[in-house]
Protein backbone atom coordinates (compact mmCIF):
# COMPACT_ATOMS: atom_id res chain seq x y z
CA UNK A 1 0.00 0.00 0.00
CA UNK A 2 1.24 3.41 -0.47
CA UNK A 3 1.19 6.25 0.98
CA UNK A 4 1.29 4.76 5.04
CA UNK A 5 3.23 5.71 7.55
CA UNK A 6 3.74 3.14 10.80
CA UNK A 7 1.74 3.85 13.98
CA UNK A 8 2.10 2.52 17.24
CA UNK A 9 -0.57 -0.04 18.21
CA UNK A 10 -1.07 2.40 21.62
CA UNK A 11 -1.81 5.51 19.25
CA UNK A 12 -4.67 3.96 17.00
CA UNK A 13 -8.41 5.65 17.34
CA UNK A 14 -11.32 5.05 16.04
CA UNK A 15 -11.51 6.66 12.58
CA UNK A 16 -8.32 5.37 11.31
CA UNK A 17 -7.77 3.45 8.51
CA UNK A 18 -5.55 0.54 9.07
CA UNK A 19 -3.49 -2.16 7.46
CA UNK A 20 -2.24 -5.49 10.02
CA UNK A 21 1.45 -6.88 9.35
CA UNK A 22 0.53 -9.84 10.35
CA UNK A 23 -0.48 -12.94 7.77
CA UNK A 24 -4.85 -12.96 7.55
CA UNK A 25 -5.09 -16.16 9.41
CA UNK A 26 -3.46 -14.85 12.60
CA UNK A 27 -6.10 -12.29 13.01
CA UNK A 28 -9.67 -12.72 13.62
CA UNK A 29 -10.93 -9.45 11.20
CA UNK A 30 -12.26 -10.48 7.54
CA UNK A 31 -9.71 -8.04 5.98
CA UNK A 32 -5.83 -6.92 6.57
CA UNK A 33 -6.79 -3.41 5.53
CA UNK A 34 -10.35 -1.85 7.03
CA UNK A 35 -11.30 1.29 8.94
CA UNK A 36 -11.93 0.61 12.91
CA UNK A 37 -15.78 1.43 14.10
CA UNK A 38 -15.28 1.14 17.67
CA UNK A 39 -12.53 0.80 20.40
CA UNK A 40 -13.54 -2.76 20.80
CA UNK A 41 -11.61 -3.18 17.55
CA UNK A 42 -8.59 -1.32 19.14
CA UNK A 43 -8.38 -3.46 22.14
CA UNK A 44 -8.29 -6.42 19.86
CA UNK A 45 -5.53 -5.46 18.00
CA UNK A 46 -3.79 -4.68 20.95
CA UNK A 47 -4.57 -8.62 21.94
CA UNK A 48 -2.67 -9.44 18.56
CA UNK A 49 0.67 -8.62 20.37
CA UNK A 50 1.62 -5.87 17.82
CA UNK A 51 3.73 -2.81 18.31
CA UNK A 52 2.41 -0.70 15.26
CA UNK A 53 0.64 -1.29 12.53
CA UNK A 54 -0.17 1.09 9.32
CA UNK A 55 -2.36 3.87 8.84
CA UNK A 56 -3.67 5.26 5.52
CA UNK A 57 -4.37 8.93 6.45
CA UNK A 58 -5.83 9.83 3.22
CA UNK A 59 -8.45 6.90 3.94
CA UNK A 60 -8.89 7.50 7.71
CA UNK A 61 -11.95 9.93 9.31
CA UNK A 62 -9.52 10.74 12.15
CA UNK A 63 -5.71 11.41 13.06
CA UNK A 64 -3.67 8.89 15.46
CA UNK A 65 -3.18 10.11 19.08
CA UNK A 66 -0.06 11.71 19.67
CA UNK A 67 2.08 9.51 22.09
CA UNK A 68 1.39 11.99 25.02
CA UNK A 69 -2.24 11.38 24.66
CA UNK A 70 -1.70 7.39 23.77
CA UNK A 71 0.33 7.01 27.57
CA UNK A 72 -2.77 9.20 29.69
CA UNK A 73 -5.72 6.75 27.78
CA UNK A 74 -7.12 3.84 29.85
CA UNK A 75 -9.04 1.08 28.58
CA UNK A 76 -12.77 1.14 29.27
CA UNK A 77 -13.30 -2.21 27.30
CA UNK A 78 -13.66 -5.14 29.27
CA UNK A 79 -12.60 -8.91 29.14
CA UNK A 80 -16.03 -10.09 28.55
CA UNK A 81 -16.91 -7.76 25.75
CA UNK A 82 -13.73 -7.90 23.48
CA UNK A 83 -13.99 -12.00 23.95
CA UNK A 84 -17.68 -11.74 22.83
CA UNK A 85 -16.73 -8.99 19.91
CA UNK A 86 -13.62 -11.44 18.94
CA UNK A 87 -16.03 -14.40 18.81
CA UNK A 88 -18.38 -11.90 16.83
CA UNK A 89 -15.63 -11.33 14.20
CA UNK A 90 -14.44 -15.07 13.82
CA UNK A 91 -17.75 -16.46 13.40
CA UNK A 92 -18.51 -13.49 10.26
CA UNK A 93 -15.08 -14.22 8.88
CA UNK A 94 -15.54 -18.11 8.84
CA UNK A 95 -18.75 -17.44 7.16
CA UNK A 96 -16.92 -15.24 4.56
CA UNK A 97 -14.34 -18.15 3.82
CA UNK A 98 -17.39 -20.73 3.37
CA UNK A 99 -18.69 -18.67 0.91
CA UNK A 100 -15.76 -17.78 -0.65
CA UNK A 101 -14.77 -21.45 -1.25
CA UNK A 102 -18.41 -21.94 -2.17
CA UNK A 103 -18.10 -19.00 -4.96
CA UNK A 104 -14.62 -20.32 -6.28
CA UNK A 105 -16.44 -23.83 -6.49
CA UNK A 106 -19.06 -22.05 -8.46
CA UNK A 107 -16.39 -20.80 -10.32
CA UNK A 108 -14.49 -23.86 -11.59
CA UNK A 109 -17.82 -25.50 -12.27
CA UNK A 110 -18.72 -22.78 -15.14
CA UNK A 111 -15.33 -22.64 -16.20
CA UNK A 112 -15.72 -26.57 -16.71
CA UNK A 113 -19.27 -25.96 -18.73
CA UNK A 114 -17.15 -23.16 -20.63
CA UNK A 115 -14.09 -25.42 -21.07
CA UNK A 116 -16.46 -28.29 -22.49
CA UNK A 117 -18.75 -26.39 -25.20
CA UNK A 118 -14.66 -24.81 -25.95
CA UNK A 119 -14.22 -28.56 -27.07
CA UNK A 120 -17.52 -28.93 -29.11
CA UNK A 121 -16.53 -25.64 -31.01
CA UNK A 122 -13.04 -26.85 -31.54
CA UNK A 123 -14.14 -30.17 -32.56
CA UNK A 124 -17.16 -29.38 -34.73
CA UNK A 125 -14.88 -26.05 -36.58
CA UNK A 126 -12.12 -28.90 -37.60
CA UNK A 127 -14.83 -31.46 -39.24
CA UNK A 128 -16.76 -28.53 -41.14
CA UNK A 129 -15.03 -29.09 -44.27
CA UNK A 130 -15.03 -33.04 -44.35
CA UNK A 131 -18.69 -33.40 -42.36
CA UNK A 132 -20.30 -30.59 -42.61
CA UNK A 133 -23.39 -32.32 -41.47
CA UNK A 134 -22.53 -33.49 -38.66
CA UNK A 135 -20.24 -30.47 -37.60
CA UNK A 136 -23.65 -27.82 -38.13
CA UNK A 137 -25.60 -30.86 -35.74
CA UNK A 138 -23.31 -30.41 -33.00
CA UNK A 139 -23.21 -27.29 -33.37
CA UNK A 140 -27.50 -26.63 -32.90
CA UNK A 141 -26.84 -29.28 -30.07
CA UNK A 142 -24.44 -26.40 -28.52
CA UNK A 143 -26.47 -23.91 -29.02
CA UNK A 144 -29.90 -25.80 -28.01
CA UNK A 145 -27.79 -26.36 -24.55
CA UNK A 146 -26.74 -23.04 -23.72
CA UNK A 147 -30.62 -21.71 -24.60
CA UNK A 148 -32.21 -24.41 -22.52
CA UNK A 149 -29.55 -22.85 -19.37
CA UNK A 150 -30.43 -19.29 -20.26
CA UNK A 151 -34.24 -19.67 -20.55
CA UNK A 152 -34.75 -21.82 -17.15
CA UNK A 153 -32.30 -20.47 -14.48
CA UNK A 154 -34.08 -16.63 -13.07
CA UNK A 155 -30.54 -15.53 -11.73
CA UNK A 156 -28.05 -15.74 -13.84
CA UNK A 157 -24.15 -14.68 -13.25
CA UNK A 158 -21.62 -13.66 -15.48
CA UNK A 159 -18.45 -14.98 -14.93
CA UNK A 160 -14.82 -14.44 -16.20
CA UNK A 161 -12.90 -17.47 -17.84
CA UNK A 162 -9.74 -18.28 -18.11
CA UNK A 163 -7.21 -16.54 -20.31
CA UNK A 164 -7.76 -17.83 -24.35
CA UNK A 165 -5.12 -19.65 -25.55
CA UNK A 166 -2.68 -17.78 -28.48
CA UNK A 167 -3.11 -20.25 -31.09
CA UNK A 168 -6.89 -20.67 -30.43
CA UNK A 169 -7.91 -17.48 -30.18
CA UNK A 170 -10.97 -18.02 -32.73
CA UNK A 171 -12.78 -20.76 -30.69
CA UNK A 172 -13.05 -18.39 -27.77
CA UNK A 173 -13.73 -15.69 -29.40
CA UNK A 174 -16.79 -17.42 -31.81
CA UNK A 175 -18.45 -18.62 -28.51
CA UNK A 176 -17.70 -15.86 -26.48
CA UNK A 177 -19.42 -13.64 -29.27
CA UNK A 178 -22.48 -16.28 -29.19
CA UNK A 179 -22.89 -16.71 -25.25
CA UNK A 180 -22.90 -12.37 -25.19
CA UNK A 181 -25.71 -12.13 -28.30
CA UNK A 182 -27.63 -15.15 -26.86
CA UNK A 183 -28.13 -13.16 -23.63
CA UNK A 184 -29.12 -10.13 -25.11
CA UNK A 185 -31.38 -11.38 -27.43
CA UNK A 186 -32.95 -13.35 -24.33
CA UNK A 187 -32.46 -9.49 -22.14
CA UNK A 188 -34.56 -8.49 -25.32
CA UNK A 189 -37.63 -10.71 -25.05
CA UNK A 190 -36.81 -12.53 -27.84
CA UNK A 191 -38.19 -15.74 -28.37
CA UNK A 192 -36.46 -19.31 -28.32
CA UNK A 193 -36.35 -19.45 -32.25
CA UNK A 194 -34.90 -16.29 -32.48
CA UNK A 195 -32.62 -16.75 -29.54
CA UNK A 196 -31.00 -20.11 -31.23
CA UNK A 197 -30.97 -18.38 -34.55
CA UNK A 198 -28.73 -15.25 -33.43
CA UNK A 199 -26.66 -18.84 -31.87
CA UNK A 200 -25.96 -20.40 -34.70
CA UNK A 201 -24.59 -17.49 -36.83
CA UNK A 202 -22.74 -15.88 -33.71
CA UNK A 203 -20.96 -19.18 -33.27
CA UNK A 204 -19.80 -19.42 -37.33
CA UNK A 205 -19.65 -15.69 -37.40
CA UNK A 206 -15.71 -16.06 -38.31
CA UNK A 207 -15.62 -19.39 -39.37
CA UNK A 208 -14.55 -17.82 -42.84
CA UNK A 209 -11.54 -17.13 -41.07
CA UNK A 210 -10.29 -20.87 -41.78
CA UNK A 211 -9.92 -20.20 -45.18
CA UNK A 212 -7.62 -17.49 -44.61
CA UNK A 213 -3.71 -18.02 -45.30
CA UNK A 214 -2.48 -18.40 -41.04
CA UNK A 215 0.49 -16.40 -41.93
CA UNK A 216 -2.11 -13.53 -42.47
CA UNK A 217 -3.80 -13.89 -39.55
CA UNK A 218 -0.89 -14.03 -37.70
CA UNK A 219 0.44 -10.72 -39.66
CA UNK A 220 1.34 -8.47 -36.76
CA UNK A 221 1.74 -5.43 -39.04
CA UNK A 222 -1.37 -3.34 -41.06
CA UNK A 223 -2.71 -5.10 -43.80
CA UNK A 224 -1.97 -3.14 -47.38
CA UNK A 225 -5.01 -2.40 -49.16
CA UNK A 226 -4.66 -5.60 -51.25
CA UNK A 227 -4.39 -7.85 -48.48
CA UNK A 228 -7.41 -5.93 -46.10
CA UNK A 229 -9.66 -6.31 -49.22
CA UNK A 230 -9.21 -10.15 -49.38
CA UNK A 231 -9.45 -10.57 -45.56
CA UNK A 232 -12.76 -8.25 -45.71
CA UNK A 233 -13.97 -11.34 -47.75
CA UNK A 234 -14.03 -13.68 -44.52
CA UNK A 235 -17.91 -13.15 -44.22
CA UNK A 236 -18.56 -14.50 -47.58
CA UNK A 237 -16.03 -17.29 -47.74
CA UNK A 238 -18.00 -18.37 -44.18
CA UNK A 239 -21.16 -18.23 -45.60
CA UNK A 240 -19.88 -20.70 -48.93
CA UNK A 241 -18.63 -23.39 -46.22
CA UNK A 242 -22.07 -22.92 -44.40
CA UNK A 243 -24.31 -23.19 -47.67
CA UNK A 244 -22.29 -26.79 -48.03
CA UNK A 245 -24.01 -28.03 -45.31
CA UNK A 246 -27.72 -27.94 -45.82
CA UNK A 247 -29.12 -28.42 -42.59
CA UNK A 248 -27.70 -25.03 -41.41
CA UNK A 249 -30.53 -22.63 -40.85
CA UNK A 250 -30.66 -20.41 -43.81
CA UNK A 251 -32.24 -17.63 -41.85
CA UNK A 252 -28.54 -16.82 -39.94
CA UNK A 253 -26.98 -16.90 -42.71
CA UNK A 254 -27.18 -13.06 -42.99
CA UNK A 255 -25.35 -13.17 -39.97
CA UNK A 256 -22.59 -14.56 -41.24
CA UNK A 257 -22.21 -12.51 -44.16
CA UNK A 258 -23.57 -8.64 -42.16
CA UNK A 259 -21.05 -9.34 -38.87
CA UNK A 260 -19.41 -6.29 -40.34
CA UNK A 261 -21.47 -4.00 -41.96
CA UNK A 262 -22.84 -0.73 -39.76
CA UNK A 263 -25.54 1.28 -39.62
CA UNK A 264 -24.46 4.20 -41.42
CA UNK A 265 -22.94 1.95 -44.76
CA UNK A 266 -19.52 1.95 -43.27
CA UNK A 267 -18.75 -1.21 -42.66
CA UNK A 268 -17.22 -4.18 -44.97
CA UNK A 269 -17.18 -6.20 -47.32
CA UNK A 270 -20.66 -4.08 -49.08
CA UNK A 271 -21.33 -0.95 -47.09
CA UNK A 272 -25.08 -2.07 -46.68
CA UNK A 273 -27.09 0.28 -44.65
CA UNK A 274 -29.41 0.26 -41.87
CA UNK A 275 -32.79 -1.14 -43.88
CA UNK A 276 -30.71 -3.37 -45.39
CA UNK A 277 -29.67 -5.49 -42.36
CA UNK A 278 -32.03 -7.43 -40.30
CA UNK A 279 -32.21 -7.05 -36.08
CA UNK A 280 -30.18 -10.69 -35.68
CA UNK A 281 -27.40 -9.53 -38.14
CA UNK A 282 -27.37 -5.64 -36.25
CA UNK A 283 -27.01 -7.12 -32.67
CA UNK A 284 -23.98 -9.91 -33.81
CA UNK A 285 -22.16 -6.89 -35.54
CA UNK A 286 -22.59 -4.54 -31.95
CA UNK A 287 -21.57 -7.88 -29.48
CA UNK A 288 -18.50 -8.74 -32.13
CA UNK A 289 -17.15 -5.14 -32.32
CA UNK A 290 -17.45 -4.81 -28.36
CA UNK A 291 -15.64 -8.30 -27.96
CA UNK A 292 -13.09 -7.43 -30.58
CA UNK A 293 -12.28 -4.08 -28.82
CA UNK A 294 -11.29 -5.99 -26.05
CA UNK A 295 -8.34 -8.20 -28.04
CA UNK A 296 -5.38 -6.50 -29.58
CA UNK A 297 -4.80 -7.23 -33.28
CA UNK A 298 -2.25 -5.37 -35.91
CA UNK A 299 -3.94 -1.85 -35.69
CA UNK A 300 -5.20 -1.83 -31.92
CA UNK A 301 -4.16 -2.34 -28.28
CA UNK A 302 -6.73 -4.28 -26.26
CA UNK A 303 -8.91 -2.11 -23.97
CA UNK A 304 -10.36 -3.26 -20.83
CA UNK A 305 -14.02 -4.05 -20.67
CA UNK A 306 -14.97 -1.28 -18.63
CA UNK A 307 -12.97 0.84 -21.52
CA UNK A 308 -14.04 -0.94 -24.28
CA UNK A 309 -17.54 -0.43 -23.10
CA UNK A 310 -17.09 3.19 -23.14
CA UNK A 311 -15.86 3.49 -26.44
CA UNK A 312 -18.15 1.53 -28.30
CA UNK A 313 -21.24 4.03 -26.51
CA UNK A 314 -19.09 6.93 -27.28
CA UNK A 315 -17.92 6.35 -30.79
CA UNK A 316 -20.28 4.00 -32.58
CA UNK A 317 -23.89 6.13 -32.25
CA UNK A 318 -24.80 5.89 -35.60
CA UNK A 319 -22.71 2.63 -36.60
CA UNK A 320 -24.59 0.37 -33.70
CA UNK A 321 -27.87 -0.57 -33.15
CA UNK A 322 -28.04 1.71 -30.02
CA UNK A 323 -30.71 -0.47 -27.89
CA UNK A 324 -28.37 -3.54 -28.47
CA UNK A 325 -25.59 -1.12 -27.18
CA UNK A 326 -27.40 0.07 -24.23
CA UNK A 327 -28.96 -3.56 -23.09
CA UNK A 328 -25.27 -4.75 -23.58
CA UNK A 329 -24.06 -1.87 -21.57
CA UNK A 330 -26.67 -2.65 -18.89
CA UNK A 331 -26.18 -6.28 -18.52
CA UNK A 332 -22.74 -5.89 -17.95
CA UNK A 333 -22.54 -3.28 -15.58
CA UNK A 334 -21.04 -0.39 -14.53
CA UNK A 335 -17.95 -2.99 -13.74
CA UNK A 336 -17.91 -5.65 -16.23
CA UNK A 337 -16.00 -9.14 -15.56
CA UNK A 338 -12.43 -8.74 -16.23
CA UNK A 339 -12.01 -4.74 -14.93
CA UNK A 340 -9.52 -3.86 -12.50
CA UNK A 341 -10.94 -2.04 -9.51
CA UNK A 342 -9.97 -0.30 -6.59
CA UNK A 343 -12.33 -0.97 -3.48
CA UNK A 344 -13.96 1.25 -0.75
CA UNK A 345 -10.89 -0.87 1.77
CA UNK A 346 -8.19 1.01 -0.62
CA UNK A 347 -7.83 -2.69 -1.97
CA UNK A 348 -6.86 -3.24 -5.64
CA UNK A 349 -9.49 -6.35 -6.83
CA UNK A 350 -10.17 -7.56 -10.12
CA UNK A 351 -14.21 -8.12 -10.89
CA UNK A 352 -14.69 -11.79 -11.73
CA UNK A 353 -18.64 -12.10 -11.94
CA UNK A 354 -21.56 -10.34 -12.00
CA UNK A 355 -24.51 -10.53 -11.02
CA UNK A 356 -27.57 -9.69 -13.46
CA UNK A 357 -29.80 -8.60 -10.66
CA UNK A 358 -26.98 -6.69 -8.49
CA UNK A 359 -24.79 -5.04 -11.23
CA UNK A 360 -23.19 -2.25 -8.81
CA UNK A 361 -22.12 -5.67 -6.29
CA UNK A 362 -20.27 -7.67 -8.39
CA UNK A 363 -17.95 -10.80 -6.81
CA UNK A 364 -14.00 -9.66 -6.84
CA UNK A 365 -10.75 -10.97 -6.89
CA UNK A 366 -8.96 -9.15 -4.00
CA UNK A 367 -5.27 -8.37 -4.00
CA UNK A 368 -3.95 -9.29 -0.55
CA UNK A 369 -0.15 -10.18 -0.27
CA UNK A 370 -0.68 -11.90 2.78
CA UNK A 371 -2.76 -14.42 1.21
CA UNK A 372 -1.03 -16.83 -1.77
CA UNK A 373 -2.35 -16.06 -5.14
CA UNK A 374 -4.00 -19.22 -5.54
CA UNK A 375 -5.77 -18.85 -2.20
CA UNK A 376 -7.04 -15.09 -3.03
CA UNK A 377 -9.88 -14.13 -1.67
CA UNK A 378 -12.87 -13.98 -3.76
CA UNK A 379 -15.39 -11.23 -2.60
CA UNK A 380 -19.26 -10.67 -2.77
CA UNK A 381 -19.02 -7.16 -2.59
CA UNK A 382 -23.21 -7.15 -1.09
CA UNK A 383 -22.31 -9.09 1.72
CA UNK A 384 -18.86 -7.67 3.15
CA UNK A 385 -20.83 -4.33 3.00
CA UNK A 386 -17.59 -3.15 0.15
CA UNK A 387 -18.01 -0.78 -3.00
CA UNK A 388 -15.90 -0.10 -5.75
CA UNK A 389 -14.44 3.36 -5.85
CA UNK A 390 -12.94 3.10 -9.32
CA UNK A 391 -11.91 1.57 -12.25
CA UNK A 392 -8.29 1.17 -13.03
CA UNK A 393 -6.02 1.07 -16.42
CA UNK A 394 -4.09 -2.38 -16.35
CA UNK A 395 -0.76 -0.12 -16.86
CA UNK A 396 -1.43 1.59 -13.26
CA UNK A 397 -1.09 -1.59 -11.40
CA UNK A 398 2.12 -2.07 -9.39
CA UNK A 399 4.13 -5.07 -10.80
CA UNK A 400 3.25 -7.27 -7.90
CA UNK A 401 -0.49 -6.34 -7.96
CA UNK A 402 -0.31 -7.02 -11.96
CA UNK A 403 1.19 -10.41 -11.48
CA UNK A 404 -0.99 -11.36 -8.34
CA UNK A 405 -4.64 -10.63 -10.29
CA UNK A 406 -3.30 -11.92 -13.42
CA UNK A 407 -6.40 -9.53 -15.29
CA UNK A 408 -6.71 -11.24 -18.56
CA UNK A 409 -5.21 -10.30 -22.57
CA UNK A 410 -8.28 -11.91 -23.53
CA UNK A 411 -11.10 -11.76 -21.80
CA UNK A 412 -14.08 -14.13 -22.51
CA UNK A 413 -17.22 -14.94 -20.90
CA UNK A 414 -19.64 -17.69 -19.41
CA UNK A 415 -22.84 -17.77 -17.41
CA UNK A 416 -23.88 -19.82 -14.51
CA UNK A 417 -27.27 -19.71 -12.34
CA UNK A 418 -26.63 -17.76 -8.83
CA UNK A 419 -25.29 -20.11 -6.07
Amino acid sequence: MTNSCKVAVGQLQVGNFVRLPIAWKDHPFIFNSFKIKQQAQIELIKNLGLEFVYIRPERSDSQPLSSIAAKQQTSKIIDNNLELLSGELKQQKNKSIEEQQSLRRHLQKTEKHFTRNLAMMRNLTSKLRSRPLDAVNEAKDLIHGVCNQLLTDDKLVLHLMADAKSNEGIYYHSLNVAVLSMLIAKELGWNRKEIERVGMGALFHDIGKIKIPTQLLRKSTAFTHAEQIYFNQHPAMGAELLIAADNFPAEALPIILNHHEFLDGSGTPKGLKEQDLDKCSQLVCAINTYDNLCHSDRNNKARTPYSALGYLYKNYQTRLNQQVVNRLVKMLGVYPPGSVVELSSGQFAMVMSVNLSKLLLPRVLVYDPTVPKEQAPIVDLASEELTITRCLPVAALPEKVLKYLNPREKISYFFGAET
